[in-house]
């Protein structure tokens, strides 16, 4: 009788051992799923890994993108999630394009361009003064030797590749010249990859004038999808993972424009004389290509310094 009872408290301690094993994990268990969460909602972005959408209805340029294409539906997915997951570049696009749309957009309209030819710069140039391997300069990568067709000035002192406004000016006149010729601002933009003369061949070869027809090298088959997606994510961020608040994008610079008729032999001297510094008269004025300018008898050129008191100057 005394074995049985001995048997019985063994038991009964075993069960409790075990309720206390069980608890004891179940709360380990907890612990660690209010830890992971707590993790994830520190993060700055949330670590779940999904396709992105794509809307039922895409446009581009006004012209309607044919997402019943399988290969066209599949090139764009694959620009939308490349763009989507591509965390650092995106978010600089999304901040920069504060700062510079408002001054692409109105000289698209001014020449009667599609508002979404502003998404070439962007895959052109990430809307930056870049330099290709090839050699193309500038927000619309424009080569030395197309540029003076398109009355881009380039010498030694200046290159005006780098000059924004001048710059979307040329990319008008090529592109109107494009559209007049093959009546599609999708194939207008494409040609602006390829070439005028480069798209023409194709034409004539693959017997189609629709870009979503032609069969291309990999650089332009994905040239206009990429302009889409980020047409796409741009405007309409949170849909794809992007949330930068309104204060965290880059505003415009605060310029006003002096006219200048005659030589200037030292930019830095001059700089300061308008009390800025060397530094912020390169950056507000890239097309500026020496320490010098040299201004041709009965020509001009407009300089654009900063409004006072809208930048800050670091003090020597």
């Amino acid at each position: 009788m005394k074995t049985s009872n001995i048997s019985r408290v063994h038991l009964i301690g075993l069960y409790i051992l075990l309720a206390v094993s069980i608890l004891f994990l179940f709360n380990f268990y907890i612990h660690v799923e209010e830890a992971r969460t707590g993790i994830i909602q520190s993060t700055p972005q949330s670590l779940q890994i999904v396709v992105p959408p794509i809307p039922e209805r895409v446009e581009i340029f006004g012209e309607e993108v044919p997402l019943l294409d399988i290969d066209v539906r599949e090139r764009l997915e694959r620009e939308i999630i490349v763009n989507t997951y591509w965390h650092s570049n995106t978010i600089l696009m999304l901040k920069r394009a504060k700062r510079w749309f408002p001054v692409i957009e109105p000289i698209l309209v001014k020449n009667k361009i599609p508002d979404d030819f502003k998404y070439i710069s962007v895959i052109e140039s990430n809307l930056d003064n870049l330099v290709s391997p090839a050699g193309a300069s500038g927000f619309w990568q424009f080569m030395k030797g197309t540029s003076p067709k398109y009355k881009l000035e380039i010498t030694d002192g200046v290159d005006e590749r780098y000059h924004l406004e001048k710059a979307t000016q040329a990319a008008c006149d090529y592109l109107n010249e494009a559209y007049a010729k093959f009546g599609s601002w999708a194939t207008a933009a494409a040609s602006y990859n390829m070439g005028i003369d480069g798209v023409a061949k194709q034409i004539e070869r693959q017997k189609t004038t629709n870009y979503f027809n032609f069969t291309l090298n990999e650089e332009t088959s994905r040239y206009l999808f990429r302009a889409i997606a980020l047409k796409l994510i741009l405007t309409n961020p949170a849909q794809y993972g992007f949330f930068i608040e309104e204060y965290e994008k880059y505003d415009p610079y605060k310029t006003y424009e002096i006219e200048v008729t005659s030589d200037i032999n030292d930019l830095a001297v001059w700089a300061i004389d308008k009390q800025i510094n060397y530094k912020w008269l390169k950056k507000l004025n890239p097309w500026l290509r020496d320490n010098k300018l040299k201004v041709p008898a009965g020509k001009s050129y407009k300089i654009k310094l900063p409004v006072p008191g809208s930048i800050y100057i670091i003090p020597d």
